[in-house]
């Protein structure tokens, strides 16, 4: 016998997600759960006097918005604390906003913030650069992150508190920016960002509340985009304590699936590897799943640390880096650490950014299938290259595409990649028809906030479907490789779900399944494709409970 329901949804176009394709026009919902979905009238006749009733007045509702791909400690703490950055901000921009913010801090007080645009980023290792940001900051150390999150731009300050001076050597796997005198230019390039962090974490006085305001607005940013389920693509030890945390205390407004890290993280300070797979193994609840290692394999190609199988160009990047990047790991190593995640009963989350990083992690998983068979779960990130002959590998493979559509479509990470990749490598990035074809599975991430300051869903879902920046424009991106509607938008349900290992819980309105469902402000299905920016989302349930209204 069916349950009587706690809340009913009617009179709303339902896309379900599942599938088969199912139409319905509403559903029933009991103790956080779908119980019942079909037409109006058929649901309706299921209520008793107690059921809440949502008429949604022909409203489009979905399911909530899986993102596969962020990082929620780094993008809170952009919202609650950091100095915000436009990308588009030149230097005399960049250190107005540093005046500013100093002239409100206490003289020890450190000014981080972001994010610094990939051109803007190219131009900055210049020790003219560096004396005017000493000056903009009046002696506060700065720290300031690019929209890749894997480079900084710091001032003399900071130098001095991450102890680091002309003749320091560059760390493993990072670099302190000299100009042609070897003189500090105060850029960072990927594993030298970790010794700014390490420094300016070490300032915070109470890093355990800071932490729990910085998830906390991170959850309330993702539920007011329509996310209720993400996988945290770097996830360490303060994380896992602070979610847990939060959860218990009912405060968990979102389902996390955790990825450790494998080595030192440049973003953040904490254990890594084999210690914190450990320490992660006491975590997980009903919100908080302990899922994936994250292995980082290559950096990114505006700073020539992707690795890639064709030269970058010679001029208009940075001298940063050999002429086609390199991998941090070689082929053993790769597969070493794969083992290691693997026999925790772990997935491998695996950023690869350029076409022969990914053809070595492609390697390396076909070593771990043999081994293992099709049980573990692969994603790779963030398949922007893959050459055409790997495509066919990641179906084989059971590899899942964890694909950015933020990071894509025309703008200032476009025209920082075309000083540095070949045209011919561009025009066939993100060849996500084909990996469909090829029979993988593509999820949307929003690498929140990397790429974009909010994770917000309808670009990411328009950028699939039209290949052009928001609103449309002249200039594309492979727009062979287009989806249609239906694809992007399971691409950001269903598939992320299964992605994740969810796929029984989340990612569709069936019945059995948690009622994680968003009502918006548009049907995506009968508006222009260069107008699904536009959508809001009116309200998102977790479970049944309302975690997001509009206006609210």
């Amino acid at each position: 016998m069916t349950k009587t329901p706690d809340l009913i949804v009617v009179s709303a176009a339902v896309f379900t997600a599942d599938p088969a394709g199912t139409a319905a026009e509403a559903f029933a919902v009991a103790d956080g759960e779908f119980t019942a979905v079909g037409s109006s009238a058929e649901v309706s006749r299921l209520a008793g006097p107690d059921t809440t009733v949502l008429d949604a007045g022909g409203r489009m509702v979905m399911p909530g918005i899986c993102d596969v791909h962020t990082h929620l400690s780094l993008g809170g703490a952009l919202v609650a604390w950091d100095l915000p950055i436009a990308p588009h901000f030149g230097p005399e921009e960049i250190c107005e906003a540093v005046a500013a913010r100093a002239a409100r801090l206490g003289p020890e007080e450190w000014i981080v913030g972001g994010v610094i645009g990939s051109t803007t980023m190219d131009g900055l290792a210049d020790v003219g650069l560096l004396a005017v940001l000493d000056r903009a900051s009046a002696g506060r150390p700065v720290l300031l992150r690019d929209d890749t999150q894997h480079n900084r731009w710091v001032n003399s300050a900071a130098l001095r508190a991450m102890g680091v001076t002309e003749d320091s050597p560059d760390p493993e796997g990072g670099t302190y920016v000299r100009d042609g005198r070897g003189r500090l230019t105060g850029v960072l390039w990927e594993q030298a960002s970790r010794i700014a962090e390490e420094a300016f974490a070490a300032s915070v006085e109470d890093p355990d509340a800071r932490h729990r305001v910085s998830f906390a607005t991170a959850a309330q940013v993702c539920n007011r985009h329509g996310i209720t389920t993400v996988c945290d693509a770097a996830t360490m030890e303060a994380a896992l304590r602070t979610l847990t945390a939060m959860e218990a205390e009912g405060e968990l407004t979102l389902r996390v699936v955790t990825s450790t890290v494998a080595r030192p993280l440049l973003a953040e300070a904490g254990i890594s590897g084999k210690e914190l797979l450990a320490v992660s193994g006491q975590f997980g609840s009903e919100l908080l799943h302990v899922g994936f290692v994250k292995v980082f394999l290559d950096g990114v190609p505006m700073t020539r640390t992707a690795a890639m199988l064709d030269p970058y160009l010679p001029h208009g990047c940075s001298d940063h880096g050999s002429d086609s990047g390199e991998c941090l790991y070689d082929l053993d190593e790769l597969v070493e650490e794969l083992e290691t995640a693997v026999s925790a009963g772990r997935g491998v989350k695996i950023h690869a950014a350029g076409d022969a990083s990914t053809r070595m992690a492609l390697d390396a998983i076909a070593v771990i299938r043999e081994r293992h068979g099709s049980r573990p779960m692969f994603h790779l990130a963030h398949t922007e290259y893959v050459t055409p002959s790997d495509i066919r590998r990641f179906g084989e493979l059971g590899v899942v595409a964890d694909a950015s559509p933020y990071l894509w479509y025309p703008g200032i990470i476009q025209d920082s990649l075309a000083a540095c990749v070949p045209a011919e490598v561009i025009e066939r990035a993100w060849p996500l028809a084909d990996l469909l074809a090829a029979g993988a599975n593509v999820s949307a991430g929003s690498d929140w906030p990397a790429g974009a300051p909010t994770p917000h869903t309808w670009t990411g879902i328009e950028t699939m479907v039209t290949r052009q920046a928001p609103g449309g424009s002249e200039e594309t991106v492979n727009p062979a490789q287009r989806l249609t509607l239906h694809e992007a938008l399971v691409s950001f349900t269903r598939r992320p779900a299964e992605a994740l290992g969810l796929g029984e819980r989340v990612g569709s309105i069936e019945v059995g399944k948690s009622a994680d469902f968003l009502v918006l402000s548009q049907n995506l299905f009968e508006v222009d494709a260069r107008r699904i920016h536009e959508t809001d989302v009116l309200a998102t349930y977790l479970r049944g409970s309302r975690v997001h209204a509009a206006g609210a």
